[in-house]
C-alpha cells in the first residue's frame, strides 16, 4: 500500500549558523530509510504526468519503484538511461517547477521528493563503485562538441553510446562548464562534476581544456580540418550585463560572473589560493536569480559581516528557488526587496563605499508576466556597502557568431536553431544556454539531448 502522508521526507542539512562560515555541502541526502519511506508516497500512475516535466523524459515511476523494492543499483540505471548527470541533477534541478509541478500527490499535499530520491540512487551507485564502465563499438564516425558544460557533456555523452568519437573542446583549464564554475561548492560538490566527467572519459569521450573555440580553432576548421563530420556548440552564456548606472567601473564592483569563477573554479575561499579577490565586510549583491543567491552566500562565507540582496520587485516574484532563498534568509543574509540602484558612489580612491538605492512598488505585469516595478519619486536611500555583485543574468559570448561564417544569431546574441538544434550552418548544431540565453541545468541537458539525437540522424543519412 502506497504511503498517503501529506508530506516529503525533510532533507537533512547543516545548521545555518554552522553552515553559513563553511564551503562544505548544505543538504546532507536522504538515509536509505529515508529514501525507502518517500518511495512508498509514489502512486505509480499510470500515465506519469511526472515525465511530462522532465526535460529528459526520466521514467520517474519506474526508477522510485526499484527503490521501493531496495534494488538502488537498478534505479540508478533507469535515469542514467536518460540523464548524463543524475549526481547534479539530483542537487541543482529545479524539480519544483517540472516533474514534481506535475505529481499527483501535489494536489492535496507536497509531491514526491523526486528530485532528492535521484539524489539518493546516484550518491548510492558513486558510493558502491558498482557497474562497469560501457564501452560502446565505435560506428566510425567522429564529431566535436564546443563547451562542457550540461548541453555539452550531455550531447556528448548520447553521441559516445551511439559509437561516435567525441572530442570535447573546452574554453577553461577544467571541464564542467557552469557545473564548475558556476555553482558553488556547497551546493554542488565539484568531485561530484568530476566524477560525471571521468565515467564520459571512460567511454571514450576525449576532454581538450583551454580550447577557445572562435580563437584556437573556428567552428570551420573543426569540420574542414580536424575532420569533424558534425559540431555542437554549448558554449554557454557567459557574458554578464550590468546596469550601466554611474559608479559601475569603482574598485569593488564585480560581475556575479567573475566573482563565482573566483570562489568555485579557482576556489578563492582557500587560505593560499592564487586567485585575487575582496575579503568585504559588507557586501551589496544586486539580483534575484539563483546566480545573486549563490553569490551572496559565497560573500558571507568569505566572511563578510552582512550581506544584502537589492531586488526591484517583491518575494513573490523573486525567480530564484523557493530553497535557495530560504536557506539565505536562514543563514542570515539581508533582502531589500523593492528597492533598485541609480548610483555607486566612491571614496577618494576609487573603491566603491556607497549604493544609491530608490524604492520601487508594483505596477501592471510586463512581458514576463511579472508585475512591473515602477520607481517611487524622492524615495532614494543611501545603503553602506565596499563590495558590489551585479547578478543580473549573462547573455552568450558573441566570439563564435563573430567567427563562424553563415551562423545566424539573434539580436540579443543567442544562436538560431530550429527544434531539433540545426543551426543556419550544414553540420552545426547548438543547444543549451548558447541558444536560450541564461536557463536551467535540466533545460540545457534536454537540449543537448535533442541535438545528438539529430546530429546522429545527419550522419546516418549521409553514410
Amino acid at each position: 500500500m502506497p504511503n498517503m502522508r501529506n508530506t516529503k521526507n525533510p532533507m537533512p542539512s547543516q545548521e545555518p549558523l554552522v553552515r553559513a562560515h563553511n564551503f562544505t555541502e548544505v543538504a546532507l541526502g536522504y538515509s536509505e530509510a529515508m529514501a525507502l519511506d518517500e518511495a512508498q508516497r509514489c502512486l505509480n500512475c499510470k500515465n506519469s504526468p511526472c515525465v511530462q516535466g522532465c526535460p529528459v523524459n526520466i521514467h520517474i515511476p519506474n526508477f522510485i519503484t526499484r527503490i521501493r523494492e531496495g534494488d538502488f543499483e537498478g534505479a540508478y540505471q533507469i535515469i542514467s538511461a536518460d540523464s548524463a548527470l543524475p549526481a547534479v541533477c539530483g542537487r541543482v534541478c529545479p524539480q519544483e517547477s517540472q516533474c514534481e509541478k506535475y505529481c499527483v500527490r501535489g494536489i492535496k499535499g507536497e509531491p514526491v521528493g523526486i528530485g532528492r530520491l535521484e539524489r539518493f540512487v546516484a550518491d548510492y551507485h558513486i558510493a558502491q563503485g558498482t557497474g562497469e564502465a560501457f564501452l560502446p563499438e565505435k560506428n566510425g564516425h567522429k564529431v566535436a562538441v564546443v563547451g562542457s558544460g550540461p548541453a555539452g557533456l550531455t550531447c556528448a555523452g548520447d553521441l559516445a553510446r551511439k559509437g561516435y568519437d567525441v572530442t570535447v573542446f573546452e574554453a577553461l583549464h577544467v571541464a564542467g562548464g557552469v557545473l564548475s564554475y558556476g555553482i558553488p561548492e556547497f551546493r554542488l560538490p565539484k568531485a561530484i562534476v568530476k566524477g560525471e566527467i571521468q565515467g564520459l572519459e571512460r567511454m571514450g569521450v576525449k576532454f581538450l581544456t583551454n580550447m577557445v573555440i572562435g580563437r584556437v580553432l573556428s567552428i570551420q576548421e573543426l569540420m574542414e580540418e580536424e575532420g569533424f563530420e558534425a559540431v555542437f556548440i554549448g558554449s554557454g552564456a557567459g557574458l554578464p550585463k550590468f546596469m550601466n548606472i554611474p559608479g559601475e567601473n569603482l574598485k569593488g564592483v564585480y560581475s556575479a560572473n567573475e566573482f563565482l569563477t573566483r570562489v568555485n573554479l579557482m576556489k578563492a575561499y582557500e587560505p593560499n589560493a592564487n586567485t585575487p579577490i575582496q575579503h568585504a565586510q559588507h557586501v551589496t549583491v544586486v539580483g534575484g536569480g539563483n546566480v545573486a543567491m549563490d553569490a551572496a552566500r559565497c560573500a558571507l562565507r568569505l566572511g563578510a559581516a552582512s550581506v544584502t540582496i537589492v531586488y526591484r520587485r517583491s518575494l513573490e516574484e523573486l525567480p530564484a528557488r523557493k530553497e535557495e532563498v530560504e536557506h539565505a534568509m536562514e543563514e542570515g543574509i539581508v533582502f531589500k526587496l523593492l528597492n533598485n540602484p541609480v548610483e555607486l558612489i566612491g571614496d577618494d580612491d576609487r573603491n566603491v563605499v556607497k549604493m544609491r538605492c530608490i524604492r520601487m512598488e508594483l505596477g501592471e505585469p510586463d512581458a514576463s508576466g511579472r508585475r512591473r516595478p515602477i520607481e517611487v519619486p524622492g524615495s532614494e536611500f543611501e545603503l553602506e556597502t565596499d563590495c558590489v555583485i551585479m547578478a543580473l543574468g549573462t547573455s552568450p559570448n558573441p566570439l563564435i557568431k563573430s567567427t563562424t561564417e553563415g551562423l545566424g544569431t539573434h539580436k540579443w546574441g543567442g544562436i538560431i536553431t530550429d527544434e531539433d538544434g540545426l543551426t543556419t550552418c550544414q553540420g552545426v548544431y547548438a543547444g543549451g544556454d548558447a541558444v536560450t540565453g541564461a536557463a536551467t541545468v535540466i533545460l540545457a541537458m534536454g537540449a543537448g539531448k535533442k541535438a545528438a539525437a539529430a546530429m546522429d540522424r545527419y550522419i546516418q543519412s549521409k553514410s
